[in-house]
């Protein structure tokens, strides 16, 4: 018994409303119609069509059935187009959306690679740093930072980044190390805005989170300029570690009170496609998962 084929046959006459209708759109004759529905009843043990001389109806078991044969019969359609995909050269547009600084610095070169391996693909980026509604918007994938609420979005986990303290190795020998979040007070701040609007850091004590105010010395809207004021002595501030990997890997910061840290935050590669993605997808999603992984994400 073929029951994807029998599936097929059920659903086009519950579609059709009608064994002839369904027979004409399959290209069968109306008793193979006919025998294939008694063939899946006599399987199930339920009656799937209210039947008169004028009409045919689903019957409510078969409403129920007609749901999941749907559903069963696109995943074996994607499943059979993915197969075809495999050795497919992707081609088409994709579109690509990840947080700015972000993108700059972990994404743009990913990108860059991908369309170099596929020059049939168009690669259409938007590097922003708020929420993107990927159906909305019309965007094929993103890269996101943060705990991600419930969604139809396919998510798979890359990394995971830190909320860092840190500061330059003077102005830590000049001020000294802080030992605990409270001590922050006696030291000077620089507050990057657009982290931390509301002029306080948080921090992880007695196993959860709190927050400490603080008066920052400096106020900066941009986080190069940020990072370039910590390295030039001018305090301490709270960035995000992959933006300060390359100061932390070369010594011009240092990171501070790290047993207070809060939780890492997680990085996701973000689509809405059905289970079995598009070549194109599937293969940019493929790259930039190796590339985001192989990184030093943490800092």
């Amino acid at each position: 018994m073929d029951r994807l084929h029998l599936m097929t046959v059920f659903v086009t006459v519950a579609e059709e409303e009608g064994f002839a209708g369904a027979a004409r759109r399959l290209g069968m004759s109306p008793p193979a119609v006919t025998r294939a529905i008694a063939a899946l009843e006599d399987h199930l043990g339920v009656k799937l069509f209210s039947r008169t001389t004028r009409f045919v109806r689903v019957s409510e078991a078969g409403q129920r059935y007609l749901d999941d044969a749907r559903r069963v019969i696109a995943y074996a359609d994607a499943a059979d187009q993915a197969a075809q995909d495999a050795n497919t050269e992707p081609r088409g547009a994709i579109s690509v959306t990840a947080g700015v600084l972000f993108g700059r610095m972990h994404v743009m070169s990913g990108i860059i690679d991908y369309m170099q391996r596929y020059p049939a693909v168009e690669v259409s980026v938007v590097f922003v740093d708020r929420l993107v509604n990927l159906l909305e918007e019309g965007i094929d994938v993103a890269i996101r930072i943060g705990e991600l609420p419930d969604s139809s979005y396919k998510a798979l986990k890359v990394g995971s980044v830190r909320r860092v303290l840190c500061a330059s190795p003077a102005y830590l020998a000049e001020h000294g190390v802080p030992e605990t979040p409270d001590d922050l007070a006696m030291h000077k701040v620089i507050l990057a805005r657009g982290l931390n609007a509301a002029a306080e850091f948080k921090f992880m004590g007695n196993k959860r989170n709190h927050t400490i105010k603080v008066k920052p010395r400096l106020m900066v809207t941009d986080t190069a300029s940020t990072i370039e004021a910590a390295e030039n002595g001018l305090g301490i501030t709270s960035l995000i570690s992959y933006q300060v990997g390359s100061q932390l890997a070369s010594g011009t910061l240092k990171v501070i009170l790290e047993d207070y840290e809060i939780k890492p935050v997680p990085v996701h590669i973000l689509h809405c496609e059905d289970r079995y993605p598009s070549a194109k997808v599937r293969t940019f999603i493929d790259l930039m998962a190796e590339r985001l992984r192989a990184s030093n994400l943490m800092g």
